[in-house]
């Protein structure tokens, strides 16, 4: 029997290192593993058209809930990896008694200190989505500040440049994240409740592939956890060594 298995995740790196563990796993049985990535709303359609067996991992409920319901008579819930939540966060060098809300933003001194561009990640996003709506939600655009999706290295790199220089910056991030594995983050209190709650980041299956996968395979994926703070050392090590090659 075929025990070829193809693991899909979501095309940013915290998600490539949970589906490395995930590999891990899946090696021990002696299953064959590769790996497909995309973009949020894509990897969701990898797996509705059976283009992967496993995603790691969907969001659930804030983020990812919207992609995965039209699939769930496709697919069933296996393990909770981790527990994600998103922020929006500022370095430690930023006082909390001058910034310690989102409120604060276009209040001094932040008004006069803080940078107006707020630099995301792909539109797609959970984080992306929540951060557009606050912008307007707060305010903050009535005191010229934008939100703009990209790239990770966008949002990563210029938030790395603005500590290195010791710039007022203000990061949509998220647990776990690399970030939090190099600096103290300070996430802003958030009294409207836009950026969702704490996520169960749950590896989905293919309904159709469990027994290629095998029963003992997957028991021990059912058993696999993950955790906030080994995903983003793990997620660090593994950004490190592409950046070394």
């Amino acid at each position: 029997m075929d025990n070829s298995i193809r693991i899909g995740h979501i095309a940013l790196s915290f998600h490539e290192a949970s589906a490395l563990e995930v590999a891990k796993v899946l090696q021990s049985y002696g299953n064959k593993v590769s790996f497909k990535s995309a973009p949020h709303e894509a990897a969701f359609e990898m797996l509705k058209k059976g283009e992967i067996d496993l995603l790691a991992s969907a969001w659930l409920p804030s983020s990812h809930e919207v992609y995965l319901n039209p699939l769930l008579d496709q697919v069933e819930k296996v393990s909770v990896l981790y527990e994600p939540y998103c922020i929006w966060g500022v370095p430690d060098y930023v006082p909390v008694e001058a910034v310690s809300g989102v409120e604060d933003l276009v209040r001094e001194p932040a008004l006069s200190r803080m940078e107006r561009l707020i630099q995301g990640i792909n539109p797609g996003a959970g984080i992306s989505r929540f951060s557009a709506e606050m912008v307007q939600a707060y305010g903050l655009d009535k005191a010229g500040y934008e939100f703009h999706p990209g790239t990770e290295e966008d949002c990563f790199d210029r938030f790395e440049s603005a500590v290195a220089q010791g710039r007022w910056v203000m990061i949509p991030l998220w647990h776990p994240q690399f970030l939090h594995n190099r600096y103290t983050i300070r996430a802003l209190k958030e009294p409207k409740g836009l950026l969702g709650t704490q996520d169960e980041a749950t590896l989905i299956v293919r309904k159709d592939a469990k027994q290629r996968i095998g029963d003992a395979a997957m028991s021990a994926l059912s058993q696999l956890y993950i955790g906030n703070s080994k995903l983003s050392a793990l997620e660090d090590e593994l950004r490190t060594s592409a950046k070394n090659q």
